[in-house]
């Protein structure tokens, strides 16, 4: 009798240490191994998006409803962001291969800070074209250097592992961003000074992201020079790589077909034909962000196990079975069922979209030339601004004609992009086979 409360106390603390040891396990699938300035970057990098966050759903309503412009007029000063930054993204590429990306990320997070702290002070469009087009050069800068910082802080092996935490770093402040935002709008009514706040503190949070890269993170310098005999330098050296030409276009088709058709068409195809509203489609698009934040690092152990043909096949397969579902949800009455089948549409689109980019990103670092790495990633950086424009042009387009074909049509064309990563075959470099590219400098080789 007397043992009864020891062998209770003893039962706990077994039960107790089991149940430690799952959650470690749990815990251990994200952990990613990274260097300190690689999460010191990537913290800077969530606060960056936190104040994108910010403003992002707001900044029409913010033009329009606030500074008076037509819906015409702010749309086009949105859009002079993303012009910019597309006109901006190949010569920061150039740029990167002659100055650090270190620099480079530095001076873009300036402009951008320049740029939305103006747009809290604008009162005519003139105004406003200014500062979104410093603003799109800021974004134009930071896009690629923040991808080639990323890649050069660690070895080949561990390329995959940052990129997956960028991503979720970026997605993590922008949906909290957010977030956040719509409770300060809808307490203050729309009042002007809190818009100002909003686009103030966004301001602040590219400046203090500028001072961490300046104070915390290495500088990884810059590849050597190559002799006249290694061959043509700058774009025309990068256009004369076929293999890096097809992993573009690639990335083109499933930027424009599988990310940008779910983003942008879905909501007012499912508005229109399925039985969702509007408050639904906020629970789908929250899904597909949560669960990216959720998997992104993990599935760079699946993907690690496979090889790269077949997991961009494996890629370009599940956009495809993820935008061929979202017709299931058109053959129902119930509310309940159509949200249900379009919040397992965002899973499948978001189990898509992390091997996307932790597969391609790798890959074009890997084959470019070292001292063309800065040319290899902006070539990739615009494949995805291109995608995210074309993909509401031509979604619109058929939208309007044929609104099914949006979904099957799609699908073929992302089966048909998967077919050809698949004939790349041996061109693309076999993650389970020691790399034959020179590795890209260390952090530990920082000065």
């Amino acid at each position: 009798m007397q043992k009864q409360p020891t062998d209770r106390s003893t039962n706990q603390a077994e039960t107790r240490r089991k149940a430690s040891s799952a959650l470690a396990r749990v815990f251990a699938v994200w952990r990613t191994g990274l260097p300190r300035p690689v999460l010191v970057l990537q913290g800077g990098n969530a606060l960056n998006y936190f104040g994108t966050g910010l403003i992002l759903p707001f900044e029409i309503i913010y033009l329009h409803a606030v500074r008076g412009f037509s819906t015409a007029t702010a749309g086009l000063v949105l859009a002079t962001v993303m012009g910019t930054a597309a006109v901006v993204t190949l010569p920061s590429g150039a740029l990167l291969d002659r100055f650090s990306a270190k620099r480079i990320l530095i001076a873009g997070n300036v402009l951008n800070a320049l740029g939305y702290g103006g747009l809290a002070f604008v009162d005519r469009p003139w105004q406003g074209f200014v500062c979104s087009a410093v603003g799109g050069a800021g974004f134009g800068f930071v896009g690629t250097a923040g991808q080639v910082l990323t890649l050069t802080l660690v070895p080949a092996e561990q390329r995959a592992a940052s990129t997956a935490l960028r991503r979720v770093a970026g997605n993590f402040g922008l949906g909290l961003g957010a977030t956040v935002a719509g409770f300060i709008v809808a307490a203050t009514h729309h009042h002007l000074q809190a818009f100002q706040g909003l686009y103030l503190f966004d301001a602040v949070t590219f400046v203090v992201f500028a001072l961490v890269v300046l104070a915390w993170i290495p500088d990884p310098g810059l590849a050597d020079a190559p002799s006249a005999s290694e061959g043509a330098q700058g774009f025309r050296a990068v256009a004369r790589d076929r293999l890096l030409l097809a992993l573009i276009a690639g990335n083109l088709a499933l930027v424009l077909i599988g990310g940008a058709f779910f983003s942008n068409i879905l909501p007012p195809f499912a508005v229109a034909h399925t039985p969702v509203g509007a408050g639904e489609i906020g629970v789908v698009v929250f899904i597909n962000t949560f669960f990216i934040v959720v998997a992104q690092v993990p599935a760079t152990r699946v993907v690690a196990r496979m090889r790269r043909t077949h997991a961009l096949f494996a890629t370009s397969a599940i956009f495809a079975v993820g935008l061929l579902a979202v017709l299931l949800a058109t053959l129902t009455h119930s509310t309940l069922a159509a949200t249900t089948v379009l919040a397992g549409v965002a899973i499948v689109i978001a189990v898509a979209e992390c091997g996307q980019f932790i597969v391609l990103g790798p890959l074009v670092a890997e084959i470019a030339p070292p001292h063309l790495l800065g040319r290899y990633m902006s070539l990739y950086q615009l494949s995805f601004m291109v995608g995210v424009a074309l993909g509401p042009a031509v979604g619109g387009v058929l939208l309007g004609t044929s609104p099914d074909t949006i979904w099957w049509g799609g699908a073929f064309a992302l089966a048909l992009t998967g077919a050809g990563f698949l004939r790349l075959g041996n061109r693309i470099p076999d993650p389970l086979l020691p790399t034959k590219s020179p590795p890209l400098q260390a952090a530990s080789e920082a000065t």
